[in-house]
């Protein structure tokens, strides 16, 4: 199982020391970093991770505002971890239910334990299910999740491009199945939707990714751009190793 997770620091140091601390796991997911507590509400409720490491420095008290905000906006609320240099935070950390508060610098002991306990706090991925169904009166067409390569937009339909090389048409807009396909479908356009599994390449500077058996790339839009980042972290956390 994966572990997503998010770190609010504005220290760029402590974030990477961090990151690469977790990175030794295999099983964490980065799904970006914000600077401050207001950033890292917008993350929260965009990416929706597991887990939040928080550096409670001089920005403690609007952290803790922020947790008792969230509660406004999700039924369940991710794993809160504190890091700090002091214990002065500990006594708020805990009364606003952080799962743990670890002290700079890290005791790996410590740490490897808190992560242990964690992994076992949370719940199983649910089954995903993985067959779409498109309907168009009396007809019902089933579609393997796993063998769509795209979505495109035209006007008021959608087209399914699958990996057989047919195009199946549904009568309903793009953003009607947005929130319907399972996580590994993305954004990247208003136009387009695609299936992370088939990505082969991304092409920051010419704004476009490639997919296996797709002969033309698929552009991404500047407003979709911190999905491609998010993208980007996933597949590289997939590779087998990463040569610059």
């Amino acid at each position: 199982m994966e572990y997503s997770y998010t770190i609010i620091d504005s220290d760029a140091t402590s974030k990477l020391q961090l990151q690469s601390f977790l990175e030794e796991y295999g099983d964490f997911v980065c799904t970006g970093f914000s600077k401050t507590s207001e950033e890292g509400l917008n993350h929260i409720l965009k990416y929706t991770p597991n887990i939040v490491f928080v550096h409670l420095n001089s920005e403690a008290s609007h952290v803790f505002r922020m947790v008792t905000e969230m509660h406004q906006y999700m039924t369940s609320l991710p794993i809160f971890i504190g890091l700090a240099k002091t214990k002065d935070y500990a006594y708020e950390a805990i009364k606003h239910s952080f799962f743990d508060y670890w002290l700079q610098p890290y005791n790996e002991f410590d740490i490897r334990k808190s992560i242990l306990r964690l992994k076992k706090s949370l719940p199983e991925k649910e089954e995903v299910q993985s067959t779409l169904c498109l309907k168009s009166y009396k007809d019902f067409h089933f579609l393997d999740t796993n063998e769509i390569l795209y979505l495109q937009a035209d006007n008021n339909t959608t087209e399914f491009y699958m990996a057989d090389g047919t195009v199946n048409n549904a009568y309903k807009t793009l953003k009607t199945f947005e929130d319907k396909l399972p996580k590994n479908f993305v954004r990247i356009h208003q136009s387009y939707i695609v299936n992370m599994d088939y990505i082969s390449r991304i092409n920051f500077g010419k704004n476009n990714c490639a997919l296996k058996s797709v002969k033309r790339p698929l552009p991404f839009s500047k407003s979709y751009r911190d999905n491609m980042d998010h993208l980007k972290q996933i597949l590289s956390k997939k590779t087998v190793s990463n040569l610059n």
